[in-house]
């Protein structure tokens, strides 16, 4: 499997999924393009979710936290942040104090909300 992202507007509909051919399954690459569809839509952004090869509960890495304040500070909003592995689906959120102190956003994505998750996971594959 290879990382895969979708940026989401603020009802959780997609805006554009963003699959570049240097992804891996570990890693999305920085994109030019990607940045310049997060700064054109940055008023309705909800957030960016990208994908975790395997199963299990997902959680962030250090890259993605290191990723997540940076966008965050270049856009100047905050954003939520899923990441879907096969089976599940978690949702983060800055928490602070610190600068990287992202944690699960309170409740869970609701089922209604999860129309663009099997659709990355397809490009995932």
């Amino acid at each position: 499997m290879m990382e895969a992202a979708v940026v989401l507007d603020l009802s959780w509909q997609p805006i554009r999924f963003h699959v570049p051919a240097e992804r891996t399954g570990g890693s999305l690459p920085d994109s030019h393009d990607l940045w310049t569809v997060l700064w054109e839509n940055r008023r309705r952004l909800l957030g960016v979710a990208h994908s975790h090869p395997g199963g299990g509960v997902p959680a962030p890495s250090h890259t993605d936290l290191t990723t997540f304040a940076a966008v965050e500070n270049g856009l100047g909003v905050r954003l939520v942040w899923p990441i879907v592995t096969q089976d599940a689906v978690s949702v983060f959120a800055w928490r602070g104090p610190g600068p990287l102190a992202y944690a699960p956003a309170p409740g869970s994505l609701p089922a209604d909300k999860r129309s663009w998750v099997a659709e990355l996971l397809r490009l995932s594959r």
